[in-house]
């Protein structure tokens, strides 16, 4: 089967990254390290990273494959890439922007749904539908949503939803 598998570049620390990550969204299902490669005599020679220590881990989130590879100092993340999770209710909302970015979490918060981690990956928090409701038939609506949507930091689907709604 096909599929796309994004690579997360991380410096040193892709172990506790991926282990941060599967521990947020563990109580959703399908979040696991599937498999973890270390970085040989050859590859560890020429990276200067040491030989043993974790080079990538296969692991998936929510049914999405990922792999991080802990690659150096030479590439950091930044907003042009995000990943969106949709979440069903307040609570998983809540969780998630708290888990990611909240007091304690060594993330930050942004505007409009969007947080950045502890290690600089940005992520879209959203409501289930959300996107049905920005891109609906009737401009007053989805520019309502919009409109509400541009007020907020972590998004409250009930206000969404009233703004949707008229």
């Amino acid at each position: 089967m096909e599929h796309i598998t994004p690579c997360l570049w991380f410096d040193d620390n892709a172990e506790e990254a991926v282990t941060f990550y599967i521990s947020i969204f563990k109580d959703r299902g399908g979040s696991k390290i599937k498999e973890t490669s270390r970085y040989g005599e050859a590859a560890a020679a020429a990276s200067g990273r040491p030989k043993g220590s974790v080079l990538t881990i296969m692991f998936e989130i929510l049914g999405q494959e990922f792999m991080a590879l802990n690659g150096g100092p030479v590439f950091k993340f930044n907003e042009a890439v995000s990943f969106m999770v949709n979440c069903d209710t307040q609570d998983e909302i809540d969780r998630t922007w708290n888990a990611l970015s909240g007091p304690g979490s060594g993330g930050e918060e942004s505007s409009c749904g969007w947080l950045k981690d502890k290690f600089g990956l940005s992520w879209q928090i959203v409501p289930a539908g959300f996107s049905e409701m920005i891109k609906d038939k009737d401009p007053k609506k989805s520019d309502r949503v919009m409109a509400a949507l541009l007020q907020m930091k972590k998004l409250d689907i009930q206000k969404l939803k009233q703004a949707y709604e008229g």
